[in-house]
């Protein structure tokens, strides 16, 4: 295509990631954006969390929170409750919440006790007590205050994954996105290597100037027709599958989504409106798929259909290869832990609309935009290994081995010996990440909520005349603020 010119721009895959990027980029652009989606993959519909990310796009796009939601099994989210990856009586759950404006009064109070337990003094340190979303998921409440009370949690939603990526379709082609439902047998490029058009079964040819590879592990873009190089991240990521199967609804949910430490990986619970997503994330080498299956089943009673998934974790060196920007799938994996995919799937379509006009509707910014997205990739996969590396079990070969695992970045060993020896966390993390995927306060309710510090045996009360923040205040005053939340 010309420079300066708007692109015609042909989307492979639907799904979440097809959908969001295709209403994202002709939300921005207008213009002619196509998805092609094959009525035969098949559909998984697994119960989905996210980050906030999801409700700005929804305020971005204009689409009402009741009108998706509904349509969607959503609920409300405000934290994700982690219980057994730590054996450290006291520690064996915590809650990581979505930081909003009232944590500003009491973040501080937690950061400055986390300081003075990883010194060797006993002071309250969970970060339970210091946080509003977490308070307000114990009681069952929802996010939205009553209209005199100004502040407003931040929150993500679980949902159906295959009927958002519906609800988008419906949503975007009555506004000019076309659908067309075939199936790919052929990516046909241009004598000088760029992707020329799509190739249907029957012969069908789909041409474009800009093409978006949503196809899944497969990356049939991507990877298979431009050679896009993957770089696996199993040397640090252990965990290669998933097992998942419902269970009946919750007549009274709560909302966070619950990762529960198994023998080699971890279980999702995620509450819809229709019954509750479960999943077990574990590692082929420790354990068989059978039992796998099992453990779940055994964990959770669900006696529904269990379904297997094989993840492929890692991410492509370069997520804009020529004219072809992957995402989703395509782009990368980093598992569920800590609900990114969509995370990712929403700032790669914008940064790339950015860097493309930015760039006159050209290349020109593609490599700025591949290392700023390889840097988010990078910086989400140190959090979520942090998980495993940090884990304070000792009852399975997986766990001893995650926790023995020397296999981390340069930024992630910066951010543990940060911690370890005493330093600012949040002076580290914003000099050793270029774009920090967490800020300073989830790095804090990560290691704290572990409860990373001496022994017990080594610590000690607090000397006279070192300050201790009152966590007694600290609960007191968001019981008080809960009190403005209705519960669900």
């Amino acid at each position: 295509m010309s420079e300066g010119k708007k692109p015609s721009i042909v989307v492979l895959g639907g799904g979440s990631a097809g959908w969001i990027t295709a209403c994202l980029l002709h939300h921005r652009w207008g213009g002619e954006v196509t998805v092609v989606e094959s009525p035969e993959i098949g559909i998984i519909g697994v119960g989905e969390g996210s980050t906030p990310q999801l409700k700005a796009l929804f305020d971005h796009l204009g689409i009402a929170e009741a009108e998706w939601m509904a349509a969607c099994d959503a609920t409300f989210k405000l934290g994700i409750r982690f219980t057994g990856w730590s054996e450290r009586p006291g520690f064996g759950s915590y809650f990581h919440p979505f930081p909003g404006p009232v944590d500003l009064h009491t973040e501080p109070g937690f950061t400055h006790n986390a300081m003075l337990a990883r010194r060797g003094f006993d002071v309250p340190a969970l970060p339970d007590d210091w946080f509003l979303a977490a308070r307000l998921a114990s009681e069952g409440k929802g996010p939205h205050p009553s209209a005199s009370f100004p502040f407003a949690p931040s929150y993500g939603y679980h949902f159906d994954a295959y009927k958002l990526g519906a609800f988008l379709r419906d949503w975007a082609r009555p506004r000019g996105v076309v659908h067309r439902e075939a199936k790919v047998a052929e990516v046909e490029l241009t004598d000088g290597g760029d992707v020329a058009a799509l190739v249907c079964e029957g012969g069908e040819r789909i041409a474009g100037d800009l093409f978006v590879d949503c196809s899944g592990f497969r990356a049939l873009i991507a990877e298979g027709a431009l050679g896009a190089k993957f770089l696996p991240f199993d040397s640090n990521l252990f965990a290669d599958r998933a097992v998942v199967m419902p269970t009946e609804r919750d007549a009274h949910y709560l909302p966070q989504t619950e990762a529960v430490a198994m023998k080699a990986g971890w279980r999702w619970r995620i509450p819809l409106t229709t019954r509750v997503g479960n999943g077990y994330v574990y590692a082929s080498r420790y354990l068989a798929d059978e039992e796998a299956e099992a453990e779940l089943r055994a964990a959770t009673g669900s006696t529904g259909e269990a379904r297997f998934l094989r993840m492929k974790v890692g991410r492509l060196e370069d997520s804009w290869t020529r004219n072809c920007l992957a995402a989703g799938l395509a782009q990368g994996f980093i598992e569920p832990l800590e609900a990114t995919a969509l995370h990712i799937v929403i700032a790669t379509a914008l940064e790339f609309a950015e860097a493309f006009e930015e760039g006159g509707f050209s290349a020109r910014h593609r490599d700025r935009f591949n290392r700023q997205i390889a840097a988010r990739y990078e910086s989400v996969r140190d959090y979520i290994v942090a998980h495993y590396r940090m884990n304070q079990r000792t009852d399975t070969a997986f766990w001893r081995d995650n926790a023995a695992n020397q296999a981390l970045s340069n930024n992630l060993r910066a951010m543990v010996t940060a911690w370890f020896t005493h330093g600012d966390m949040a002076e580290v993390n914003a000099s050793t990440y270029a774009e920090p995927a967490y800020a300073a306060m989830s790095w804090h309710a990560l290691f704290a909520g572990y409860g990373t510090f001496p022994p017990a045996a080594r610590m000690q009360p607090p000397p006279p005349g070192v300050a201790v923040a009152d966590v007694e205040a600290a609960r007191a005053m968001l019981a008080a603020c809960a009190e403005n939340f209705a519960p669900l």
